[in-house]
């Protein structure tokens, strides 16, 4: 089987999961605010070409289905999607600090599942890709 079918066949099965649990995620969020300690945490990694590839290419395996190929939350998986996956290049995100990012991907909520199985170093990397998305 092609690596493009078996993306096909996972962006399909996830649709299919959020469509039947839609009414579930549908409900109206409350405010995601990561702690005060989270919120202070530094990324570690220097904000260098290095960082910013290595958090592409975790961001293409892993983020691309809903948050999209430039990180405007449009991904194949957002269309079932409410509330839709974040836009990483609003001021919302950007402004968002570092550590509060590192939470969120960490912990996730709702249809955005926790990617704490994923090494920091890839999690902060990420971070790194995310700012440099800016618009």
């Amino acid at each position: 089987m092609s690596l493009s079918r078996i993306a096909r066949a996972i962006v399909m099965g996830l649709l299919t999961m959020l469509v039947l649990t839609g009414p579930v995620l549908a409900q109206a969020p409350t405010p995601w605010v990561a702690p005060p300690a989270e919120k202070a945490k530094k990324n570690p990694f220097a904000n260098d070409k290095k960082a910013i590839e290595q958090g592409e290419k975790v961001a293409k395996i892993n983020c691309v289905s809903c948050h999209g190929a430039l990180g405007k939350g449009d991904g194949a998986a957002a269309v079932a999607l409410n509330p839709k996956p974040a836009d990483w290049t609003s001021s919302r995100v950007q402004d968002e600090a570092d550590g509060e990012l590192f939470w969120k991907i960490s912990n996730g909520r709702g249809a955005m599942p926790p990617w704490k199985h994923l090494p920091e170093n890839d999690r902060w990397a990420v971070i790194r890709y995310i700012r440099s998305l800016k618009k």
